[in-house]
């Protein structure tokens, strides 16, 4: 049997090749490599071709994960505090968590996510080693199960291995000494994450290495540069999370006299290769710095209104004529849902200004797939284009929340109004993933969910 004849065509009733509207009668071919063959208009669906109705999009990318933060949903939104009491509580899930734990319930998260339309998730990973600091027999466990998780969830993975040396900086400006759940977290030295990362190859073609500090709190301004250094010597991408809050502005300038964007800047960790996580509390020298530098931020909305984090600039962000590409995030995972982070980021946008329109319906989905992909190292990704990988995201247009839309501006129907629930099939690399909604491995994602939360807490 030659190639060919082991190609497959799928007939679009509409699909988003990346402007601002869909385009109607797309037929798309799959080849035995899981690639796009072909990307060509059809009026009418050939008789060897698979129908999808409704709006066909690419894979969409989750560029900022925490899996093991899904057993908190439902448990930590009500009561008052801020971000520092609700990352108590999150320290205690992490107490409890080995990799046989750990990967089952990545696992179910990851079919969440694929459930909603994600193909590639980039998971912030610092829960390395075992309470107390104590290293697995692998000190990489924690990480090949996470790896596994993503295999068995039919999803890729970048695993963005986190740096954290530090318990974060004391009023002094000092960096305090890592305590409690958080010795899971450290490496002790910059050297000796760098060894760890170095050894760690992921198991199978789903998964790659990505690199990260965790931030300026917890990763010291002399220790910055070896990080930055050893992600650009391997040509992988970078992520730190950056001013999330004001008292981490505040104890950075206090430590350094500097933002923490310009101390990521001074350690040469700003390329194109870095993102930039959550940048919700940026000066103007800050935007203009990132912008400069060519470096992206991944926003996550849903993370950043439920812990009363702040609106970021996102106009000043993206205004002409150096954009800063924006991916999305889903974080703690207040909710699996790109189509809800996407949409916030506009309309968060239109708190913080009173003006609507800063981003429409097709930069919006740019963020969550091309732009996603790319900061996460997959730049075959993320785009409906001859020789990009089949990932394939099915949205039906006829459930009650779209009901009534115009198919010719259908991809600002779905931005605006769809939810996880409207995705219909899933396709990751030429294999699918969900159809007719369901996980075609994990068909009751739900009840995996449930339980392993419940043997945690």
């Amino acid at each position: 049997m030659n190639a060919r004849s082991r190609e497959r065509r799928y007939w679009c009733e509409r699909a988003w090749l990346g402007g601002d509207a869909p385009e109607p009668g797309v037929l798309l071919t799959v080849d035995a490599r899981g690639r796009l063959a072909s990307v060509a208009a059809a009026d009418t669906p050939p008789a060897d071709a698979e129908r999808l109705t409704g709006l066909t999009l690419p894979g969409m990318a989750n560029a900022h994960s925490h899996a093991f933060h899904r057993a908190l949903r439902g448990r930590t939104h009500t009561g008052g505090g801020s971000f520092w009491t609700w990352r108590e509580l999150m320290y205690r899930v992490a107490e409890r968590l080995d990799p046989d734990s750990y990967h089952r319930l990545a696992r179910a998260v990851f079919a969440e996510m694929a459930l909603a339309g994600v193909v590639c998730v980039g998971e912030f990973h610092y829960l390395h080693h075992g309470p107390g600091g104590h290293r697995y027999t692998d000190p990489n466990a924690m990480g090949h199960a996470l790896v596994a998780a993503a295999a068995d969830a039919g999803v890729r993975l970048t695993l963005l291995d986190v740096c954290y040396l530090s318990g974060g900086l004391g009023e002094d400006g000092a960096h305090l000494p890592l305590a409690g759940p958080q010795l899971r977290f450290g490496d002790g030295t910059v050297g000796a994450w760098a060894d760890r990362v170095a050894a760690f190859t992921p198991r199978g073609a789903h998964a790659r290495t990505g690199a990260a500090a965790h931030s300026v709190r917890a990763v010291p301004a002399a220790d910055l540069p070896r990080v930055a250094e050893f992600a650009d010597g391997r040509g992988l991408p970078l992520h730190v999370h950056v001013s999330e809050q004001p008292a981490e502005n505040a104890a950075c300038l206090a430590a350094h006299g500097l933002t923490p964007v310009r101390v990521l800047a001074e350690a040469g960790a700003l390329t194109e290769r870095t993102t930039l996580v959550h940048a919700t509390h940026l000066t103007d020298a800050d935007v203009d710095t990132v912008r400069e530098h060519g470096s992206a931020v991944c926003l996550c909305p849903t993370t950043e209104r439920d812990l009363a984090d702040g609106l970021p600039r996102t106009g000043d962000l993206v205004a002409a004529p150096h954009r800063v590409p924006l991916s999305l995030g889903t974080d703690q995972h207040v909710q699996s849902d790109l189509f809800e982070e996407a949409r916030a980021v506009e309309l968060h946008e239109r708190l913080r200004t009173h003006r609507r329109g800063t981003l429409g319906s097709g930069a919006l989905l740019r963020a969550a797939t091309t732009a996603g992909h790319a900061g996460l190292g997959w730049h075959d990704a993320g785009a409906l284009l001859p020789g990009a990988r089949a990932d394939l995201v099915n949205v039906s247009l006829d459930s009650v929340r779209l009901a009534g839309a115009d198919p010719e501006r259908a991809t600002d129907a779905v931005v605006f109004a769809a939810t996880a629930a409207d995705v219909r099939h899933v396709m990751v690399d030429g294999e699918w993933t969900v159809r007719d909604g369901a996980h075609t491995r994990l068909p009751d994602t739900a009840s995996e969910l449930d339980s392993v939360i419940k043997e945690l807490l």
